[in-house]
């Protein structure tokens, strides 16, 4: 082979390598996307369960360990009208008792007692990550009531909701609890007189709702 004829076969080589080292540059960005496009929009959540406690139950009262937290969640509240709650704990007191009248039942009477109860296990739901009647230290429900000096009654009985992104928290945790057999049983009961419902919005807008009702 002449070198005339072995340089433009050289040249012809260094080419097509540039040709596809460009191609593969392509396919390789044609293939990148950012990745705040990949990401899915934010879906609302939600969750609830319900429970109850009566005056017979065995007691399962301990020395509270952490008892410091629930003195403090005793202080974050005081003793509310329920006309000077927030909207999300007026519309689920609302709604409860809007459902309750289509059931032909009467409505329940707002317990400020059980509010500082409510608004207490909602804050320790969110700032201490649970979800569940029994808080930290393995206090149930009536071990909370007696917390809050809530030593006498017949029956007690709890609903808890946890959502995110829902305009109407507090009516749709109602919607929510009327779905469910147990939490529907608790707000149609017709042996309770009174409910509160206390609510607590964690940092990035989660709501925790807890509704206790009382037969005394």
């Amino acid at each position: 082979m002449t070198n005339h004829k072995r340089f433009r076969a050289l040249a012809l080589i260094a080419k097509a390598s540039t040709i596809l080292s460009a191609f593969f540059c392509l396919a390789l960005i044609g293939n990148l996307s950012p990745v705040a496009g990949q990401q899915p929009e934010p879906r609302p959540v939600a969750r609830l369960i319900g429970g109850r406690a009566s005056d017979n139950d065995s007691s399962r009262s301990r020395i509270l360990s952490e008892g410091k937290n629930a003195d403090d969640a005793k202080s974050v509240v005081t003793f509310p009208s329920v006309d000077e709650t927030n909207e999300i704990e007026r519309r689920a007191f609302d709604a409860t008792n809007l459902v309750r009248a289509k059931h032909g039942l009467p409505s329940l009477v707002w317990d400020q007692s059980l509010y500082r109860m409510a608004c207490a296990h909602s804050r320790q739901m969110a700032v201490n990550g649970f979800f569940s009647h029994q808080a930290p230290g393995g206090l149930g429900l009536r071990d909370r009531a007696r917390v809050f000096g809530i030593r006498s009654f017949k029956v007690l009985a709890e609903n808890i909701a946890y959502n995110q992104g829902y305009d109407d928290p507090g009516a749709f945790a109602v919607e929510r609890w009327m779905i469910s057999s147990l939490h529907r049983a608790n707000i149609l009961s017709n042996e309770f007189q009174a409910v509160a419902i206390g609510s607590f919005i964690g940092p990035d807008q989660q709501v925790y709702l807890t509704q206790v009702f009382i037969s005394r």
